[in-house]
């Protein structure tokens, strides 16, 4: 077994011990810590097959801010846990039927390499030899040339959903004063001065 195996076989059980742990650990911060781990074991794999890109994606993305997002979140939110594993029975069916859709993608994948070997060949754009092209450049090459107009329509619509998301949120409150510089801008002396003429005897 090659050196190369070996690491494979590394990364990927404690990738999948991992992320047993996590849905199986009490401890919700313990979870999110298996999940870190995980993310840091698929780099690897990603690695091991010649994705860099992929590689870093994961660790700078997932790990550096959606992992640790949900670790700040669940240590300074008080949830309580047990009340929402409460009803977790209820969602029962709804995930196996997921986990079943999932199985069998996986196993149409799988199973197509496997009855026609030649699959990998006849695709439009294969990845060309890391001995000839990185794997980062090659996925820059397809990215911005070929699909470029998809890459750039995605980015618009992630930054309407962002938009929108910040628009509904967004609440003013009645109670606090606000500048307006305009406003101040336009004053004139007839606004901005009032004169009041105070009878004698008579306070303001």
């Amino acid at each position: 077994m090659g050196l190369q195996a070996l690491f494979f076989y590394i990364f990927a059980f404690v990738a999948v011990a991992s992320a047993f742990m996590v849905i199986s650990a009490r401890n919700p911060v313990h979870s999110v810590l298996f999940l870190i781990l995980v993310f840091f074991n698929a780099a690897g794999l990603f690695l091991l097959m010649g994705a860099e890109f992929l590689a870093m994606i994961l660790l700078v993305v997932y790990v550096g801010a959606v992992a640790v997002l949900f670790l700040f979140v669940v240590m300074m939110l008080d949830i309580d846990f047990s009340e929402l594993r409460a009803g977790i029975l209820e969602y029962a069916p709804i995930g196996a039927l997921i986990g079943i859709i999932l199985a069998a993608e996986l196993i149409v994948v799988i199973g197509g390499s496997v009855i026609s070997p030649t699959i990998a060949k006849s695709v439009a754009m294969p990845i060309p030899a890391l001995t000839t092209r990185t794997n980062t450049a090659a996925l820059g090459d397809v990215l911005y040339t070929n699909y470029v107009y998809f890459f750039e329509i995605a980015g618009l619509v992630l930054l309407v959903a962002m938009i929108g998301a910040i628009v509904l949120t967004l609440q003013h409150r009645t109670h606090v004063k606000r500048q307006n510089i305009p406003q101040q801008v336009a004053r004139t002396p007839a606004t901005a001065v009032e004169v009041v003429k105070v009878k004698p005897g008579q306070g303001v």
